[in-house]
């Protein structure tokens, strides 16, 4: 997790009450006075064995506790005010043009610290956490149970699986044991050991809830893990135990009103995330399976206008020429009810399945078409080059401005009333911030050249001289302004 929390996603929960009133006598049953009411003989039985046996966890504490690590990285964040004044000083290019509109005090430099949680795999040095735990550090540090600190290079990042693998200098290091969490039953034992909001070594234990969940809008590859264990901002990037001490997932994610647990917790499946920390030990590009479909969820109406007896599959909305699918003969309107003989029962189960299968693969499919079963074997692609980076492009720090961007799409480019641009979401000391920059505004140009993309705007940014007068079109609520930037040397 994050300094806040797991990528903690909000969720509003209504509960319903009822109250019943039972009345007996005037509206109710009676009973003669002299009727006596026959009482059951209650049968005493001698202790049995135990259905399920009450669980020690401190045996893989001992073993494995000396394994988790603490994730962070301390660094200096430019942060915006109260409201009530013009946020820029009178020197600063913005100061007129926020004359006469209410904002927040002068951006102020404070202490930020991103903070997470890992696992050992190798005696020398190798680490396993969450993704978006170091997506974006600038310095990070990894901490042992000894309290030794080391600084940690990534050695690399997926973020369809949200998963990392560091390297920091050091040996004979303990380490955890891997298991395989598609050996994992619903109502089984899980223990977590992370860091929650620092605490060395913090212990918790629960059960799981859920098996191959899907999560809504991103992560759409990673089948989760659900579980009621106590996750909170630290643990996310630890490692999950079943009960013979084998780490079978990595804390993920909360569902969460106000950022702290609230009895929902996702985990990646370590047959997830080792598949993607092979594929860096071997420096090899992540290949994902690639069906070239479009989907969507079968709804109780559309499948009563499908004639499906209920609704459970994905339905195909779109097929893409020259794809996997269409090579296979799917066709717009069939239901995808299996894939590889694992039941498809919903939108969100089909991406994992086919993201994780090796490109080349023969799969069998089981399709409805027109009301009927059929089965259809697929050769299985590629993912393009351009849906692998597509998460990547999102977010890009360009040190040399000292902040961090993000890509808008259509709607918000349309709300802004831009034809291009990037979104500033954090500033640190820099160049940035020494004129005024801060988190909301947009970048539309710099140097005279529209801005689409944050790499775009990294690559223009690497070419420009240092120590020269630079124009940047800034766009901030509806209104734009151009202001002068200095670079230093890269």
């Amino acid at each position: 997790m994050t300094a806040k929390s797991a990528k903690s996603r909000k969720m509003i929960l209504a509960v319903g009450s009822a109250v019943f009133a039972v009345g007996l006598g005037a509206v109710g049953v009676s009973f003669a006075a002299n009727e006596e009411m026959p009482i059951p003989k209650p049968v005493l039985h001698a202790p049995g064995p135990k259905m399920v046996p009450v669980p020690d966890f401190s045996p893989i504490v001992e073993k494995y506790g000396n394994a988790i690590v603490k994730i962070d990285d301390s660094d200096t964040k430019v942060v915006g005010g109260a409201q009530g004044q013009n946020p820029f000083p009178k020197n600063s290019p913005f100061y007129q043009f926020f004359q006469n509109f209410p904002g927040v005090q002068p951006p102020q430099r404070e202490k930020e610290e991103a903070l997470g949680s890992g696992f050992i795999i190798s005696p020398n040095g190798y680490i396993v956490t969450a993704g978006h735990v170091v997506r974006g550090m600038h310095h990070i540090i990894v901490t042992l149970t000894n309290h030794r600190a080391y600084p940690a290079k990534v050695v690399g990042l997926s973020v369809r699986y949200d998963t990392a693998l560091l390297k920091i200098d050091a040996h004979n290091l303990p380490t955890v044991e891997l298991g395989n969490a598609n050996d994992l039953k619903v109502g089984q034992w899980l223990l977590a050991i992370g860091m929650p909001f620092g605490f060395y070594n913090t212990v918790t234990q629960g059960v799981v809830s859920a098996l191959d969940r899907s999560l809504p809008h991103d992560d759409e590859y990673i089948p989760f893990i659900q579980s009621d264990v106590p996750i909170n901002p630290g643990n996310s990037g630890g490692p999950i135990f079943n009960m013979s001490g084998q780490v079978v997932g990595i804390n993920d994610q909360i569902y969460t009103n106000d950022g702290g647990y609230m009895g929902l917790s996702f985990s990646i499946p370590i047959n997830t995330a080792m598949r993607a920390v092979d594929a860096f030990l071997a420096h090899k590009k992540l290949r994902f399976g690639w069906l070239g479909v479009d989907v969507q969820e079968v709804t109780p109406q559309m499948a009563q206008a499908l004639h499906l007896k209920e609704p459970v599959g994905a339905l195909v909305a779109n097929v893409e020429p020259n794809e996997a699918a269409a090579k296979a003969g799917l066709k717009t309107g069939d239901v995808i009810v299996t894939y590889d003989h694992k039941p498809v029962y919903s939108v969100g189960s089909l991406p994992p399945l086919v993201g994780d299968t090796p490109p080349g693969t023969r799969v069998p499919i089981g399709i409805l078409r027109n009301g009927k079963p059929e089965t259809i074997d697929a050769v299985i692609g590629t993912m393009p080059q351009k849906m692998r980076h597509a998460e990547m492009d999102k977010v890009v720090d360009i040190h040399r401005l000292g902040l961090r961007v993000s890509s808008l799409d259509a709607a918000e480019k349309k709300a802004l009333g831009i034809r291009h641009g990037v979104l500033i979401e954090s500033v640190y000391p820099g160049p940035a911030a020494e004129i005024g920059l801060h988190e909301g505004m947009a970048i539309q140009e710099i140097n005279q050249q529209a801005v689409d993309s944050p790499q775009q705007l990294e690559s223009i940014v690497k070419g420009l001289p240092a120590h020269q007068p630079i124009s940047v079109l800034i766009r901030q609520g509806h209104n734009s302004l151009f202001v002068v930037i200095h670079l230093p040397k890269e």
